[in-house]
């Protein structure tokens, strides 16, 4: 059977450049989406935030202002209600190998960009899993996370790597991110990414080597079904 590490943010609030903390959590259709196809799949899925700490869920990805619409929106209520043990007892991130998962995927919304793009033991899980080429994805905001993977040499692991996360154009059609410090695109870019976009909000997922990342919410089924088939060999 194979084994997934799902990888939640534990922030509660994105801190903008004015100080301002914007409510923020996971992204509800990034959790939900990905676990139900891997366990679908007769996948067994470990839940991980750094610390071990209860993640919460935006309540911007389940309404209207999301994207979301309502008949979606009770869907993923409902199968939030249904994990709810399984989010209120996540795995500590520090006490996971990666070694032992066939498959580490990392769940977006704006909170890995306040926790996991600064976290040492993250980056660490993230430099050591993609040197060993085996499946590695990041989704939306996620990609965020590899800014804090580092080689023991100083240089960034993922320089060079073909990639996608939610584009400055997508990033700007929430008003309140006209006040962040940083935008996802960007320091991608900087860093050393072969950064590459789709369409706005539409299904966008680029493959390099093991490393699997997704540009948006609206592209969770397809990063998923892609790991499931190249890992089944269907």
């Amino acid at each position: 059977m194979t084994k997934v590490l799902q990888v939640l943010s534990a922030a509660r609030v994105w801190t903008l450049k004015d100080g301002a903390e914007h409510p923020t959590g996971f992204w509800a259709e990034e959790f939900v989406v990905p676990y139900t196809l891997f366990t679908e799949a007769g996948w067994d899925v470990t839940v991980a935030t750094p610390g071990g700490k209860q993640p919460v869920v935006d309540n911007l990805s389940l309404g209207v202002k999301g994207g979301v619409l309502p008949r979606t929106a009770k869907k993923l209520k409902a199968e939030l209600d249904r994990l709810s043990p399984v989010l209120a007892q996540p795995a500590d991130l520090s006490e996971v190998d990666p070694d032992e998962f066939g498959v580490v995927f990392y769940s977006g919304g704006h909170g890995p960009m306040e926790d996991l793009a600064v976290d040492p033991v993250s980056g660490a899980l993230l430099t050591k899993r993609l040197s060993s080429a085996r499946p590695l994805a990041l989704l939306c905001h996620a990609p965020a996370a590899a800014l804090a993977a580092k080689n023991p040499d100083g240089t960034w692991p993922f320089a060079g790597y073909r990639m996608t996360g939610l584009s400055n154009v997508e990033e700007r059609f929430n008003p309140f991110a006209w006040k962040a410090k940083w935008l996802l695109e960007d320091r991608l870019k900087e860093a050393g990414a072969d950064y590459t976009a789709g369409l706005p909000l539409k299904s966008h997922v680029v493959v390099d080597r093991g490393l699997y990342t997704g540009q948006n919410p609206g592209s969770s089924a397809a990063l998923a079904r892609r790991i499931i088939a190249d890992v089944s060999g269907a």
